[in-house]
């Protein structure tokens, strides 16, 4: 299992940019399909981005492609998310997941297929 620690929220104005990390104890992310999901104040747990383990493909939620980047550094255990022209509607907890599985890419977005979760970090996006 892994353990993982969030970091790197803060509050942000419309228009800014937000660099998330994740450090990961235990073994290398190389093993791991990692993600990023949030939950927006009031709404459910939603989808953000992935990085296949082993591979790195990446995948994205349709409405945060081009604004948002998943990245990975095995060797520092770091899975990081870069936000860019943040919106007010972008305000959440967001979290960093991790699973062993190798999942297709149809099932990365679904968070029931990740067991190991860090504690959340806050972002909030207002002037």
């Amino acid at each position: 299992q892994v353990q993982l620690f969030e970091s790197g929220g803060g509050l942000v104005q419309p228009g800014g940019s937000l660099r998330l990390s994740c450090e990961a104890s235990g073994r290398t992310l190389y093993d791991y399909t990692m993600a990023w999901f949030r939950q927006p104040p009031g709404k459910d747990r939603e989808f953000v981005a992935a990085v296949k383990k082993r591979s790195g493909s990446t995948s994205y939620a349709g409405s945060l492609k081009g604004r948002f980047t998943i990245s990975r550094d095995n060797a520092r255990k770091t899975l990081t998310l870069q936000m860019g022209n943040l919106k007010p509607d972008d305000t959440a907890v967001y979290y960093c997941a991790a699973t062993t599985g190798g999942l297709i890419t149809s099932s990365l977005a679904e968070d029931r297929w990740y067991e190991n979760w860090g504690q959340g970090t806050q972002v909030t996006v207002s002037s």
